[in-house]
């Protein structure tokens, strides 16, 4: 049994660094006009409805915290931000099915639009930038779009390795009953 959760926290750990890898290195090179997916928060939104707030907010902190030593400026903003999306989508884990995508969809599309207005009001708001609209359109909507696009990519993948893990650990499960 502990050999399973040993698996899950690797496979866990190797999913967040690759999202990590391919957002800074990969999609600066996908930027369309200065916008570019949010893959850290794929990752994190989807561990969290299909694991929940628990799995969802560690997910999230280290996602965060990844994001963090890039930025530079200062530590544990994102991580706020992503520990936080982790949790509310985890609290979806009950209205949660495999088979039916548009939750998913629905929720990291949410995230994406709530990350773009706390990273607005947090930063360009703080420093007196009153352009929301010019903000919103320019950059907010689109983000939220390219990041549904990445999604209908990436979800999946996570989905088949969610599913994987999940019968490894029935299978570990049944062996003790």
């Amino acid at each position: 049994m502990k050999a399973v959760k040993i698996r899950r926290i690797a496979v866990t750990a190797v999913i967040i660094l690759a999202a990590y890898i391919l957002q800074c290195s990969v999609f600066p090179s996908l930027e369309i006009a200065g916008i570019k997916p949010n893959l850290m928060l794929i990752v994190t939104a989807s561990f969290g409805f299909m694991r929940g707030p628990r799995e969802g907010m560690i997910v999230g902190l280290i996602s965060g915290l990844l994001i963090d030593t890039q930025s530079g400026d200062m530590i544990g903003f994102y991580a706020l931000i992503y520990l936080v999306a982790g949790y509310i989508n985890g609290l979806f884990e009950e209205m949660y099915f495999d088979e039916d995508v548009k939750l998913p969809l629905f929720l990291i599309a949410a995230s994406d639009l709530v990350y773009g207005v706390c990273i607005y009001f947090l930063t360009f708001l703080l420093r007196s930038d009153f352009n929301f609209l010019y903000y919103l359109n320019r950059i907010i909507v689109p983000e939220v779009i390219y990041t549904l696009v990445i999604t209908l990519a990436a979800y999946p993948l996570l989905l088949y390795i969610n599913h994987k893990l999940e019968a490894e650990e029935k299978r570990s499960a049944s062996k003790f009953v």
